[in-house]
């Protein structure tokens, strides 16, 4: 038999699971999809059951196509800060209150008051409390409510309940923590004096490991419900922001990592703590030990391009419109759209403005302009943003000689060259990368099991697929246009508050 590691990652939009060998090739993979609701303007939730049934479809998909396999491990991956409440019968509450839902802004500026201002609470953390972040749905919970949050007794991210289901253990690991706010980064512990300060029972929040670590096994109820032999170790694995970048191959200093999903990440990886001077660029512990992480987010990324394809397959009345036919009519745009810029900050913004009042918009727009134009201004407009989150990093001392990128938005050559121009820097995609965070959850497992010494010797597995080299005659017209892009947000943040009048949001 081939033995195997199995990574599952719980995303927004469904559940995939990868079966890996301890040599590093990929097997098999499974994706099962599932829907989210967003019962008022802001407000994104799921219902966890959804993510159990995804899980069950996709990893009876892999365990079909290779019935050889041994799995000797299990790494488990998810999209952050996902409020998952529970009472004491480990009963869900309440639906999950996803990463980006936005409805928690007065509960993140009371937290960071009670904290003693952003600059006491970076002492305490690392990081801003953030809208989208798990305590600060913690909190609106308590103030909206109150009759639930009575019997809540357990505080769990999307990726950790999956495996109390799994293996009955009430666990989380480093990097999931990171995301919650409520965390210390520097010293990798729950920052218990901020938790009871703000009136939160440190009891809610689980034991939490590192990234590797074994938190539990395949319990009998755990395998009649997925179909998985009983027993098999199950490591803390990562949040899905996290870990991805290990699955790029990014572990050391020197390489940023982009990852093009719903969201968008600029991220790289840190051998020290270094927090952000204003919080606006995320410090999480690492999947490594010893390591830390440094992130931007932006809420708006492959999901823009979504919308986008959505709002012309409508209009169009054929849902057929496809990711590739929206790249190829953006390739007969050139460079800069036209002098047409997209804001991609559709649903709030986290990075590099944390507003979730911001909206999207095209500016520049002219009778000119048709699909394509608008196709790459959405596409440019991303890797602005991308841009706009490397000038906070780089106080911080990072830089990148190279840029390995990964998710959906991955596969298009167009969208790597964008990067590659704007940043000067080579993109890279690497063999397993697009197969996203269940592919570094089954290598942080690899590591668990002992496969692997180290997160660093499984990185190394990893080889180059393909390289996009910057056009410098091109960088000069994005660089153009950036100028104009940074200046837009602040232009526009006054309007963007107006708008969010009740009045508009019927």
């Amino acid at each position: 038999m081939t033995t195997a590691l199995l990574g599952i990652d719980i995303g927004t939009s469904g559940c995939k699971a990868l079966l890996l060998s301890t040599d590093g090739d990929v097997l098999a993979t499974s994706t099962a999809t599932y829907g989210l609701s967003q019962p008022h303007t802001g407000w994104t939730e799921q219902d966890p059951a959804l993510w159990i049934d995804g899980t069950r479809k996709a990893v009876a998909g892999v365990m079909r196509q290779r019935p050889d396999v041994e799995l000797a491990g299990i790494g488990l991956s998810g999209q952050m800060h996902g409020l998952t409440p529970l009472d004491k019968d480990m009963t869900v509450l309440r639906p999950a209150i996803l990463w980006n839902d936005q409805r928690n802004a007065d509960e993140v500026t009371d937290t960071t008051e009670k904290a003693g201002g952003l600059d006491a609470l970076l002492a305490r953390t690392g990081n801003r409390m953030l809208v989208g972040y798990t305590g600060g749905k913690i909190i609106w919970m308590r103030n909206h409510e109150r009759d639930l949050y009575a019997r809540l007794r357990h505080v769990l991210n999307p990726k950790d309940y999956l495996r109390l289901m799994l293996t009955g253990e009430v666990a989380t690991e480093v990097s999931d923590a990171s995301g919650t706010g409520l965390f210390d980064v520097r010293r990798r512990v729950w920052a218990c004096d901020l938790i009871e300060s703000l009136g939160i029972d440190p009891s809610f929040l689980p034991p939490c490991f590192e990234s590797h670590e074994i938190s539990g096994r395949v319990s009998a109820a755990g395998a009649t419900l997925f179909g998985l032999p009983q027993g098999v170790p199950v490591a803390g694995g990562g949040g899905d922001s996290v870990i991805q970048t290990l699955g790029s191959g990014v572990i050391d200093p020197g390489q940023l990592q982009t990852t093009i999903g719903t969201a968008g990440i600029l991220a790289a990886a840190l051998d020290a703590p270094s927090p952000s001077p204003d919080g606006r660029i995320q410090m999480f512990c690492n999947v490594a030990p010893s390591k830390w992480h440094a992130m931007g987010v932006s809420l708006n990324a492959g999901g823009a391009m979504g919308w986008f394809r959505s709002l012309f397959a409508e209009a169009a009345g054929d849902d057929r419109l496809s990711f590739e036919d929206i790249c190829a009519a953006a390739e007969r745009s050139p460079a800069g759209a036209r002098g047409l810029l997209f804001l991609p900050y559709l649903n709030g913004e986290r990075c590099p403005h944390p507003d979730p009042l911001a909206r999207g918009a095209f500016v520049g727009l002219t009778a000119r302009h048709g699909q394509g134009d608008l196709g790459r201004s959405v596409m440019e407009g991303v890797v602005h943003a991308f841009y706009d989150m490397h000038a906070l990093m780089t106080p911080m001392g990072i830089q990148g000689s190279v840029i390995k990128t990964s998710g959906g938005g991955a596969k298009s050559a167009l969208w790597r060259q964008i990067q590659a121009d704007l940043f000067d820097c080579d993109v890279v995609t690497t063999e397993g990368a697009a197969e996203g965070a269940a592919f570094g959850a089954a290598l942080v497992a690899g590591v668990g099991i002992g496969a692997w010494a180290d997160a660093g010797e499984a990185a190394g597995t990893l080889k180059a697929l393909t390289r996009e080299r910057p056009d410098h005659a091109t960088r000069s017209v994005y660089l153009k246009a950036h100028e104009v892009y940074r200046e837009l947000y602040p232009t526009l943040r006054k309007s963007f508050s107006a708008l969010a009048d009740p009045a508009f949001n019927l």
